[in-house]
């Protein structure tokens, strides 16, 4: 069979493969959306989602192309290697580098599959198999009820999880490919192909997967989900990774557009060079050095009266806290804004644009990549971390491939992190 056949056929064939290994979804969770919790690791600053029978944490990966989970039980279910979804799955996700797999001589031939560890680059082989997930069925305000059902995936080795959250036994790849959890939770469940992903400052966040509405606690309770799906913005499609890209058209400090050279964050579609990616395994958002240094030199100026710190590491820029003022939407400085295609704006208020590294240090939240000349194939030229997400509601839909996204919650009140996780009624 031909190595090029659509991901969306293997997809197709690997979902009814586990249906004759008995992994379809239980009855109760067809058609309802399902939540789960977002935990924030203070060590790594990294986020994990407890979806995994038992509430083992998995790492969260927004570019991450499949499922996989370390340590496999010895025996587990196995994808066999002379299936017709096997040269796709591997082919698919062999990431650059990675090793081939040593086919074992004795037993059933087990496809082959590449987990990487999205925090070291680190990747390996192992065998592609179904993972058993438990979640709660969500009407937008509370759980309702539990939902168990097995995802296709890839076991990997232990060795892997160096690096990432203690206690995380595998990632969670939530990207636009095929073998996502979020296109698989689609058509495992039946609901709609979309996500809902709030990132907690601490505390537990949370995710909302197959649409509906989404209502946080405030006073009175707000419901966010309608009102963003009115007004999406689109996503970019990247030639090689299945990564949410968006546009953005400049970068503004306190309403004044910052100087950056023309086109500088433009998205090749052939060689996938450039472009502002979301990603949750970078901590701070990161920026290539030609737009690192224009916004670093600006916000350095807008904020010339406040009493400068030592740098701490990775951050160039750092004040004394004791001289900044504290507000509802964070310390009192010059407000960030991304200028987005379509003339809309994300604005980027203390909150987002400082972290507080020590008791008496804070530090411009912002880090600039390591330099590469020319850049390198596939490097983008923003990586929107996970700082400047947090305590924002982002809506994902990968039908119409479009984003949505809240603005920072502390501005009306309410953070990612007042979902009310109480179980509800199922009706």
């Amino acid at each position: 069979m031909s190595l090029r056949r659509s991901s969306a056929a293997a997809l197709a064939a690997l979902l009814a493969l586990a249906v004759l290994l008995g992994t379809s979804a239980d009855d109760g969770g067809q058609g309802q959306p399902i939540v789960a919790r977002v935990s924030k690791d203070a060590s790594t600053s990294l986020y994990t989602i407890a979806i995994k029978v038992g509430g083992v944490p998995l790492l969260v990966d927004l570019a991450g192309p499949m499922l996989w989970l370390a340590n496999c039980p010895t025996p587990h279910r196995i994808i066999p290697c002379v299936s017709h979804d096997c040269d796709d799955v591997s082919t698919t996700y062999r990431p650059p580098g990675c090793p081939k797999p040593n086919l074992r001589g004795d037993g059933p031939c087990a496809c082959p599959a590449y987990p990487r560890n999205p925090v070291d680059g680190r990747c390996r082989s192992d065998d592609a198999t179904t993972i058993t997930l438990a979640a709660n069925a969500t009407d937008g305000q509370n759980p309702l009820y539990p939902v168990t059902f097995r995802a296709v995936g890839s076991c990997a080795p232990g060795e892997l999880l160096e690096s990432l959250p203690a206690g995380a036994a595998g990632v969670a790849g939530l990207s636009r490919l095929p073998l996502s959890l979020p296109t698989q939770f689609a058509s495992l469940l039946k609901v709609a192909n979309e996500f809902a992903l709030c990132l907690p400052s601490g505390g537990d966040g949370v995710a909302v997967f197959g649409g509906g509405p989404f209502q946080l606690l405030a006073a009175p309770p707000v419901e966010l989900a309608e009102r963003l799906r009115e007004n999406p913005l689109p996503l970019l499609k990247h030639p090689y990774n299945g990564g949410y890209y968006f546009g953005i058209t400049g970068i503004a400090v306190n309403q004044q557009r910052v100087p950056t050279p023309d086109g500088v964050f433009d998205l090749d579609a052939g060689s996938g060079t450039g472009g502002a990616v979301f990603s949750t395994v970078t901590p701070y958002t990161a920026l290539r050095w030609d737009i690192y240094w224009p916004l670093r030199n600006a916000f350095d100026v807008a904020t010339s009266g406040i009493a400068r710190a030592d740098k701490v590491a990775p951050f160039d820029l750092c004040y004394q806290a004791s001289a900044l003022t504290v507000t509802r939407v964070g310390y009192a400085v010059a407000s960030i804004e991304l200028m987005l295609d379509g003339g809309r704006n994300w604005t980027l208020p203390g909150a987002s644009s400082l972290v507080q590294v020590n008791d008496n240090t804070v530090c411009f939240a912002f880090v600039q990549m390591a330099s590469s000349m020319p850049a390198a194939i596939d490097s983008p030229a923003v990586i929107l971390g996970g700082h400047q997400m947090e305590n924002n509601l982002l809506m994902f839909d990968l039908v119409k491939e479009t984003f949505a996204f809240s603005g920072l919650l502390l501005g009306i009140r309410t953070t990612c992190s007042n979902f009310n996780f109480t179980m509800g009624s199922s009706y």
